[in-house]
């Protein structure tokens, strides 16, 4: 029988949180989907894994069983599965590099360009990744470092360093009544329907609907998009706005839409981020060093 290592991950999140609340919110993903996929792997296992109740999620036998072994198993599997592609990669001598968006912003190229100059014969292989997947393939395995927007899901597990801070802006329509304001303070968006992520990104959506900087206002989604081409669709059409880091204003511009500054709001940052696994890897420790040469700002702004 085969088990996907994702709703182990998923069941030891609830195990160790002992609620699907905090384990949704832990893992970036909504709840009714945490849910689907703890009865899936009950139903593959044809075991009851936990005992639900008001007070939340207890574990059964079974699952205090399957819990004291799933940290093993998983960690296993990672550490295979990061030294396999690591050693492909080596073998090639290219470096996988994920990032969302802009990546990082204007200082990308410098980057790549100092990292192929310290690492001579090596190539930087960029793979830009939708917005269902906030890690780049960072927390699979499928790169090797990436250019993130924190906080992303299970960063607490992997090393990261901040690059650049800058202020989260507003993108809406041409046409809209504030698009004439020079600065828009965010409570007047509150009632306006934005433009969201997927439901199961969970906090990092959450984030970028600043869900827990409205005093509790509830937040109204207009649409969802998962690539930056359908989000600009989105806005210029009309079905909502949306937050961004103020360097879309460069790297998104488009008939249609405007962008303005925004008060009231915590500001976005950007970092380069690894497994600790790679914490001795020559390779990714050079890229990183590169980021934080070429990528860092002296005076971010905030």
């Amino acid at each position: 029988m085969d088990v996907d290592n994702r709703l182990l991950r998923s069941f030891l999140a609830v195990a160790q949180e002992g609620s699907l609340t905090r384990a949704a919110e832990r893992l970036f993903v909504s709840q009714p989907a945490l849910t689907k996929q703890i009865r899936q792997l009950e139903s593959r296992l044809g075991v009851p894994l936990f005992e639900r109740s008001r007070a939340g999620m207890a574990l059964t036998a079974a699952g205090r069983a399957l819990a004291a072994r799933a940290p093993g198993l998983l960690a296993e599997w990672d550490a295979t599965l990061r030294e396999t592609r690591s050693a492909a990669s080596r073998a090639e001598r290219m470096l996988r590099v994920g990032f969302l968006a802009s990546a990082a912003n204007e200082a990308t190229p410098r980057i790549v360009a100092e990292f192929t100059r310290t690492r001579p014969g090596w190539r930087v292989d960029m793979r830009q990744a939708t917005w269902s997947n906030p890690t780049a393939g960072l927390a699979t395995g499928d790169v090797d470092v990436a250019l993130l927007r924190l906080p992303f899901p299970g960063q607490e597990h992997m090393r990261v360093e901040t690059l650049l801070t800058e202020p989260r802006w507003v993108a809406l329509p041409s046409a809209h009544p504030l698009a004439a304001s020079d600065v828009i303070p965010f409570r007047e968006l509150w009632d306006e329907p934005f433009v969201a992520a997927p439901a199961e990104t969970g906090q990092w959506r959450k984030y970028w609907l600043a869900a827990d900087e409205r005093d509790g206002h509830p937040v109204r989604i207009g649409a969802v998009a998962d690539q930056p081409d359908d989000w600009l669709s989105a806005i210029a059409n009309g079905y909502g706005v949306a937050l961004s880091p103020a360097s879309s204003a460069r790297f998104y511009a488009r008939p249609g839409i405007t962008y303005r500054p925004v008060s009231g709001v915590s500001p976005s940052r950007l970092a380069v981020a690894w497994s600790p696994t790679d914490d001795g890897n020559p390779v990714i420790q050079d890229f990183v060093r590169c980021c934080l040469d070429s990528g860092s700002e002296p005076n971010p702004v905030t």
